[in-house]
């Protein structure tokens, strides 16, 4: 009798978890009562890192960042990570491609957020692996709004944003007394009029401030024009940097004028940078052989 009522119990909740696995994390849009996720996993919930890969040498991880490569189940990453940092990760860890590129086949956001939350409902130590910093231009907070919705812990780990390391690598100061105290990053973005940069006060402000544009390569044209349209100095410095950061870096300098066509005939192709301001002019005499040693001596 008592055997019976036991079994009779263990099927009653069994019925119970599927139930109530099946409405887990609904507003995910993810069916949370699938067979890839035991019982077992669904008490023990993963935890995921969004780790900055830096800008493109692999010597620019954090020692958080280098860690967390080692001790993963899966890593996540996007286009903008460079070989030189997936070679960091041991060989025994699942890699899986989630990138996005303008005008390439890429994942939609949306299905990265949910494949991170499918990973962390089956009990994963997952990185995300991002080029550059995660708070800049990195859409972040649509992945951390999945996993927190989802209940998966997360944690971020910062990483040396393009333009700073751009600047390092190439010797062009963000900042300088004589010419810019101030720095601004964006995206250059024309399609929807609501989402625009104020591009008058950019003109008005160039003068005496960098700005520096991420995924700008493909609008560099339209960038230039809209800037002379709004009463920039067609003289105003550009330099595009290609590659950043790693050995096939490419430096483009020109004018507001002249950038476009000096890049077409340098068939510059990306993933670049663009920085505009006088502190191109300011450019420091960097040494290549030195940035490229990858050992120090004692």
């Amino acid at each position: 009798m008592n055997a019976r009522l036991h079994a009779f119990s263990g099927a009653l909740h069994s019925a119970l978890f599927r139930i109530q696995s099946a409405f887990i994390n609904r507003d995910t849009g993810i069916d949370t009562s699938t067979p890839s996720a035991t019982q077992s996993n669904r008490k023990h919930r993963g935890e995921v890192f969004i780790v900055g890969a830096g800008p493109g040498d692999a010597e620019l991880l954090t020692l958080k960042a280098h860690r967390l490569l080692q001790t993963a189940d899966v890593v996540l990453f996007d286009w903008l990570v460079s070989q030189s940092v997936l070679d960091c990760i041991p060989r025994h860890i699942s890699k899986e491609f989630v990138g996005k590129r303008c005008g390439k086949h890429s994942m939609p956001q949306t299905m990265i957020c949910q494949r991170l939350v499918e990973l962390g409902l089956e009990g994963k130590r997952v990185v995300r692996l991002k080029g550059g910093d995660p708070a800049i231009f990195a859409r972040t907070s649509e992945e951390t709004m999945a996993l927190h919705n989802a209940g998966i812990k997360f944690a971020i780990v910062p990483g040396i944003t393009a333009a700073s390391g751009a600047s390092a690598y190439t010797g062009i100061p963000l900042t300088d007394r004589r010419f810019a105290q101030s720095v601004k990053f964006m995206t250059a973005q024309f399609q929807n009029p609501e989402t625009q940069a104020d591009w008058t006060a950019i003109a008005n402000s160039a003068k005496h401030e960098t700005t520096v544009i991420y995924m700008g390569l493909k609008r560099l044209q339209q960038l230039s024009e809209k800037l002379i349209d709004e009463g920039i100095d067609s003289g105003l410095p550009v330099a595009v940097i290609e590659n950043a950061c790693c050995p096939e870096q490419q430096v483009v300098t020109g004018t507001i004028t002249t950038i476009y066509q000096r890049v077409l005939d340098a068939v510059v192709a990306g993933p670049a940078l663009v920085i505009i301001g006088e502190v191109v002019t300011a450019r420091q005499p960097v040494s290549a052989e030195l940035m490229n040693k990858s050992t120090i001596s004692q």
